[in-house]
C-alpha cells in the first residue's frame, strides 16, 4: 500500500511539474552520427555526458532529422515545419549557405520557438552555429539574424564551419575549382598551343593581340582563384556577438571552451527567470578541431577528439544546472542536425566522418544513416529515467513541445508539422502522432514513411535513390555528397518499399511476391503524399542561385572592407556578455 501511495505521489508530482514552465536547453551537434555516442552502442568513443543524459532521461531510437542537410534541417527544427514551407529547399546542387554575404535565409515571416518563448518572458540565447542567413538587402538590415528570430543574445558563427576556415585542411570547393578554373585553363592552354603551331607552320595569321588576350584571361582566372582561396576565410569564417564581429577570421584555439563558458554565464545570469539556451555546436563538422586537453586522447583520431570535447561541454552545462539547483526545472534536449558525413575523408586518407551504426547512407541522403539521429531528453522528476521510445519522432517535434510547455499557444495561421512529444514521453500515448513523415532531398520529395495504426510495421517508400559511387560504396565519394536530381539519382517505378521494423538496414526491398499488400500499401502512401502536396505553397526560394551568390555590398568586415584585411580579435577584449 505504501509503495502504491509513493508511486501515486510521484506521478502527481510529475504531472504538476509537467504543467509548470521549465527552462529549456537545446543542444545540437553538427554531423554527429547515431552510432557515435556510447548510449547508442558505441564501445570506443567516450561520451559519459551523453550517456548520463540517456540514463537519466529518455532515449529516442527512431528520431529523425526533417532533412539530411544542415541549413534545411535547422530551419525545420527552429520552426517545426518542413523546410520547403519556408523556401529553404534548393533546386540545385548547393543546398546550404556557403557565404556570409548571401541574401537568402530564414524568412522574417517564419516563427521560431525562440520568438514565441520570448513573448512568454523567457531569456533566449543562441550560442554556436546559426547557418540560416544574415542579411537581405543591406549589411545593416540583419533580416535573417538570430536576434530577428527571437533570440536576445547570439555568440557564434553566422554561417558554418568548413575546411576552408582552417588553414591546411583543404577546401570544399574542389569540384567548383575544377569546373571554373582548371578546365578553362586547360582550354586556354590548348588554344594557345594550337594557335602557336598554326602560326609557326604558316597556316594562318594570328595577331599578337590574340595571344595577349588569352594569356591575360588565364592570368585573370588564376588570380581570381588565388584571391578566392586567400580571402574566403576572413570573409566567411568569423564570430559574432549579437550584431558585432568579435573575431575575424575565427580562431579554433579553445573555441569549444569559450562558447561553453559563454553558455554557462548565460545560465548563471538568468538563473532567477525562465530561459531558453540553444547550444549549437560547431563540432563535429569539418574542419575538425579539439583543444590541447582533448587532442590525441581518443581512439578515433581528430574526429574522436572532437566528439569527446563536445561531450565534455555537455557535461559542463549539466554541472552548472546542478550547481544552481536548476536541473529539476530544466528540460534538456540533445540531437544532431543530420547523420554523419561518411564521405568526409582528408587528402591524407584520414576518416573525418562519424558512424551511422547499422544504418545505410549518411549526410545529404535519406537512407536511415542520413536522417536517423540521436534524440535524448532529460527532465528529472518528470520524465522517466532510462526510458527508450522506439516510435518515429522528428526534430520538428521540439517546436510544439517547447512552445506548449512554455505556455504559449501554437500559431494558427500556418501548418506546424511537428507534434508535441510530451504525451509520448509521459506515457499518455503509446504511439507517435506521426502516422506519416515526408523525407525531402532539398526541394524534391524523396521518400515517405508510414506507421499504420494497430501495426508494428514502419513502411518507407523511396521515389528515387542516390547513385552511390564508386560501386559498392556507402556514399557519393567523387562529389563529396549525394545530389538529388538528374543523372545523380535512380528513379523507382513503383517506389522502392522497405519495412523498417524488419529491415532497418534497408537492404531488402519488399515486392508483390514477398508482401501481398504491396500495392495497397503504396496506394495508401501515395494518397498521403497527395494530401501533403496540397498543403505546400509556393514561396520565394531562399537557396536560389541569386540568393546563394556572394554580394560585396552585404559583406561584413570588422575593419575597412576596402582594405580587404578584415582582421580583428575582440574575443579577448570583450569577455562580457551583453544583450
Amino acid at each position: 500500500m505504501k509503495i502504491f501511495l509513493l508511486l501515486l505521489l510521484f506521478l502527481c508530482e510529475a504531472q504538476s511539474r509537467a504543467t509548470s514552465r521549465p527552462n529549456f536547453i537545446v543542444l545540437i551537434a553538427d554531423d554527429l552520427g547515431i552510432g557515435d555516442p556510447g548510449c547508442y552502442g558505441n564501445k570506443t568513443l567516450r561520451t559519459p555526458s551523453l550517456d548520463a543524459l540517456a540514463k537519466g532521461g529518455v532515449k529516442l531510437t527512431q528520431h529523425l532529422a526533417a532533412s539530411p542537410l544542415c541549413t534545411p534541417s535547422r530551419a525545420s527544427l527552429m520552426t517545426g515545419r518542413y523546410s520547403i514551407r519556408s523556401g529553404i529547399a534548393s533546386r540545385s546542387r548547393v543546398g546550404v549557405f556557403l557565404f556570409s554575404a548571401s541574401s537568402g535565409g530564414l524568412p522574417s515571416s517564419e516563427i521560431t520557438f525562440a520568438k514565441l518563448l520570448k513573448t512568454q518572458g523567457y531569456a533566449t540565447a543562441l550560442i554556436g552555429k546559426w547557418h540560416l542567413g544574415i542579411h537581405c538587402h543591406s549589411k545593416t538590415d540583419f533580416c535573417h539574424h538570430p536576434l530577428n528570430h527571437g533570440f536576445d543574445y547570439f555568440h557564434g558563427l553566422p554561417v558554418t564551419n568548413l575546411r576552408d576556415c582552417k588553414p591546411g585542411q583543404g577546401t570544399v570547393f574542389t569540384s567548383a575549382i575544377r569546373l571554373l578554373v582548371f578546365i578553362p585553363l586547360q582550354v586556354i592552354a590548348i588554344a594557345l598551343l594550337t594557335l602557336a603551331v598554326l602560326k609557326w607552320l604558316g597556316l594562318c595569321h594570328v595577331p599578337p593581340a590574340v595571344f595577349f588576350c588569352l594569356v591575360f584571361l588565364a592570368a585573370l582566372i588564376l588570380a581570381s582563384l588565388l584571391c578566392f582561396l586567400h580571402y574566403f576565410r576572413p570573409l566567411n569564417c568569423f564570430l559574432f556577438r549579437n550584431y558585432d564581429i568579435t573575431q575575424q577570421p575565427l580562431s579554433y584555439d579553445n573555441l569549444t571552451q569559450r562558447l561553453t563558458e559563454d553558455a554557462s554565464q548565460f545560465i548563471r545570469r538568468n538563473a532567477e527567470r525562465p530561459f531558453l539556451l540553444v547550444m549549437s555546436y560547431l563540432q563535429v563538422h569539418t574542419a575538425l578541431f579539439a583543444s590541447k586537453d582533448f587532442a590525441g586522447k581518443s581512439q578515433h583520431g581528430i574526429y574522436g577528439d572532437a566528439v569527446e570535447e563536445m561531450d565534455w561541454s555537455v557535461g559542463q552545462i549539466m554541472n552548472v544546472l546542478e550547481e544552481l539547483s536548476l536541473a529539476n526545472d530544466t528540460l534538456i534536449y540533445f540531437t544532431s542536425d543530420q547523420g554523419a558525413h561518411v564521405e568526409e575523408v582528408s587528402s591524407r586518407g584520414e576518416v573525418h566522418g562519424g558512424s551511422n551504426g547499422i544504418y545505410k547512407g549518411g549526410k545529404a541522403n535519406n537512407w536511415e544513416g542520413g536522417i536517423r539521429v540521436p534524440g535524448l531528453l532529460r527532465w528529472p522528476g518528470v520524465l522517466q529515467a532510462g526510458l527508450e521510445i522506439h516510435e518515429p519522432t522528428s526534430n520538428m517535434d521540439i517546436f510544439p513541445t517547447v512552445v506548449k510547455l512554455a505556455g504559449s499557444p501554437l500559431p494558427e495561421d500556418r501548418i506546424i508539422d511537428g507534434r508535441d512529444l510530451m504525451p509520448l514521453l509521459l506515457g499518455k500515448r503509446q504511439r507517435s502522432e506521426h502516422e506519416f513523415l515526408f523525407h525531402y532531398c532539398n526541394f524534391y520529395l524523396n521518400a515517405v514513411r508510414w506507421h499504420p495504426p494497430n501495426s508494428t510495421s514502419i513502411w518507407k517508400a523511396f521515389f528515387f535513390t542516390p547513385k552511390f559511387t564508386p560501386e559498392g560504396a556507402n556514399g557519393c565519394f567523387p562529389t563529396h555528397v549525394c545530389f538529388c536530381f538528374g543523372h545523380f539519382v535512380t528513379h523507382h517505378h513503383p517506389p522502392l518499399l522497405f519495412d523498417l521494423s524488419k529491415d532497418p538496414r534497408e537492404r531488402n526491398p519488399v515486392s508483390p511476391t514477398t508482401e501481398p499488400r504491396f500495392q495497397e500499401i503504396l496506394e495508401t502512401m501515395q494518397r498521403a503524399v497527395d494530401r501533403h502536396a496540397q498543403t505546400v505553397q509556393r514561396v520565394p526560394n531562399q537557396l536560389s542561385l541569386g540568393n546563394l551568390l556572394w554580394k560585396p555590398w552585404l559583406q561584413m568586415c570588422c575593419s575597412s572592407f576596402f582594405s580587404l584585411s578584415c582582421q580583428c580579435d575582440r574575443e579577448k577584449q570583450d569577455g562580457r556578455l551583453s544583450h
